[in-house]
């Protein structure tokens, strides 16, 4: 009977011994960002290093090589001089004026991210500015910025892109100027509440009955308990801020058209979507993981920091 139990239970242990390795691994995929934190390292590398990586200049053109496939079609090409054929030097294929797709990916993440950075940090400190003021002073101030955002919110945001692209022009300073304006009055609200409450706490009262001026109370005492909403938002309107910037290219009023931009690759290539899907896939592929890296990584940070949902996830 001992032997019998011991031949039952052998291959279960056994079993287990072998997953736990997977389980501990599952346990620390989902307990940190670990898929997202790649994704993001991988392009903060392509864009950090866009000359070292890229094997061609994004903007060459060579016709002969319009609408080159990706590596994989075995693609050959007629050399004139030798009278042979070489194999296509494209590694994901070119667009129809014969530019490299992989180094136009490769500098268009340099493009969209840095565009995207900066306008969200600029977007993000005007907006705290903005939320952590108006919610401090109340009273009239507070009334007449309320009603600031609400008006700007209520304008087309597309038609002002448009307008300014008419007038003044496109430009990667245009674009981040008109991101900035998109981005900080998404903030004003969220931070204004929370200053709302903040400021009737004990210590903040502690520090205005000890003297503390308006501004060391503001910055010293009630921004630490703002700050982890805004890296929450911020991290969360990343994604968002990249994929209006992909908008405006596509439309044309965006990223001017000699600089790579995966915006301005997906409008290049929408006219050539049936023989070259490569031209438009590719950037749409960057722009996918990037987001959704994103959206991740601020779900993560919004479950860290805040205890409830700590509790419940542990």
């Amino acid at each position: 009977m001992t032997g019998q139990t011991e031949s039952i239970h052998t291959p279960r242990t056994t079993l287990s011994s072998i997953l736990r390795p997977f389980s501990k691994s599952w346990d620390f995929v989902r307990r940190w960002p670990v898929i997202p934190a790649v994704v993001l390292f991988v392009l903060a590398v392509f864009a950090l290093f866009s000359p070292l990586i890229a094997p061609n200049d994004p903007n060459d053109q060579a016709l002969r090589s319009s609408l080159a496939k990706p590596f994989w079609y075995t693609e050959y090409y007629e050399n004139d001089r030798i009278g042979s054929k070489i194999e296509t030097p494209h590694i994901l294929g070119a667009d129809k004026y014969g530019r490299d797709v992989f180094s136009r990916v490769v500098y268009g993440a340099r493009i969209s991210l840095s565009v995207a950075l900066v306008s969200m940090l600029s977007g993000t400190i005007l907006g705290a500015w903005a939320g952590i003021t108006t919610g401090f002073y109340g009273g009239l101030f507070d009334e007449l910025m309320t009603r600031f955002v609400d008006v700007w919110n209520a304008l087309p945001f597309l038609l002002i892109a448009l307008v300014v692209s008419i007038t003044i022009g496109q430009g990667v300073f245009i674009m981040m100027i008109l991101l900035i304006m998109l981005t900080w009055v998404g903030l004003v609200r969220n931070v204004r509440a929370e200053v709302l409450s903040l400021k009737t706490r004990d210590y903040v009262l502690a520090a205005r009955v000890a003297g503390a001026s308006d501004i060391r109370l503001m910055y010293k005492h009630i921004f630490p308990g703002v700050s982890n909403l805004l890296l929450v938002l911020a991290s969360l309107r990343v994604g968002g801020l990249i994929l209006t910037e992909a908008s405006l290219s596509f439309l044309g009023v965006g990223i001017p058209a000699n600089v790579p931009s995966w915006g301005q690759m997906i409008s290049d290539g929408r006219d050539t979507l049936d023989d070259a899907w490569w031209v438009s896939f590719f950037p749409g592929l960057g722009i996918f993981l990037t987001v959704m890296a994103m959206n991740f990584l601020g779900d993560w940070i919004r479950d860290r920091t805040d205890p409830r949902l700590r509790q419940l996830r542990d």
